[in-house]
């Protein structure tokens, strides 16, 4: 009997799996954000970029959050264009207009925050997604 259960379990886990919600394009967006915000902002912190394998980790740990999931593939891709963003904000920016960029989008990771500035990084991140082919 304890195996059925165990099967049971199982076989529900991968049932709410397969029920998870799709990620929107939109979703995807505030993604590519919220990973640049956080690699920036760990940049600044402690003087070094995160991995591909750590900004993915960090994409399913913030999409888990919602209850939603997204392939290693499609993480790796976000987190890559997450590295590339973040990187063009540090290397046109001065440190102290870095740091202040940095400090905005990790405010605006409150979705009752508002700035222009975020809203530029957000049109930003569009462009990118969409470069990619990205559009759902």
């Amino acid at each position: 009997m304890a195996e059925r259960d165990g099967w049971a379990a199982r076989n529900t886990d991968s049932d709410a799996e397969s029920k998870t919600p799709l990620l929107d394009f939109d979703t995807r967006k505030a993604l590519l954000f919220a990973l640049a915000a956080e690699r920036l902002s760990a940049f600044y912190e402690h003087g070094q970029w995160m991995t591909e394998a750590q900004g993915a980790t960090l994409a399913a740990l913030w999409l888990s959050r919602s209850k939603m999931r997204l392939d290693l593939s499609e993480r790796r891709q976000l987190s890559d264009l997450s590295d590339q963003l973040a990187r063009g904000i540090a290397t046109t920016l001065s440190r102290e207009a870095g740091l202040y960029t940095a400090h905005e989008m990790m405010e605006a990771l409150d979705p009752n925050y508002r700035s222009e500035a975020v809203f530029d990084l957000l049109d930003e991140c569009e462009r990118l997604l969409r470069e990619q082919g990205i559009t759902e």
